[in-house]
């Protein structure tokens, strides 16, 4: 089991993601969900990579929409695949996958499949 169950990754240093992102950390260690932020100037991917590396089995995306409307990316190391809804509905997701109450097969039946910037329902 790796220590830290969710990464925290923001698309850039840019300073409208810090709301947003001290949002979704507070919320994790409310419920006790072990979190790490990834804020350095790699790309994405290798944000992603060096953590998947090290098993950290989910992973919240937060970027130009969040600021927009709230809502972030939640992204399965596995599969590689993603989902996108509001902070609250994700970090809902991110319980019930931890719990072992929801898979993520379930919770991509749930939430809208997320592909670059399109989001489908």
């Amino acid at each position: 089991m790796a220590p830290t169950k969710v990464l925290i990754v923001p698309l850039s240093n840019n300073k409208a993601f810090t709301s947003h992102v001290n949002e979704i950390i507070r919320k994790l260690r409310a419920l006790h969900v072990s979190c790490r932020l990834d804020d350095s100037s790699a790309t994405i991917g290798k944000r992603y990579s060096r953590n998947d590396e090290l098993g950290t089995p989910l992973g919240i995306t937060v970027d130009f929409q969040t600021t927009a409307d709230g809502t972030i990316t939640l992204r399965d190391r596995d599969s590689m695949k993603q989902v996108r809804d509001t902070i609250d509905i994700v970090i809902h997701a991110v319980c019930s996958l931890i719990s072992g109450d929801k898979t993520w097969a379930e919770i991509e039946h749930e939430l809208p499949m997320f592909d670059g910037q399109d989001i489908k329902s």
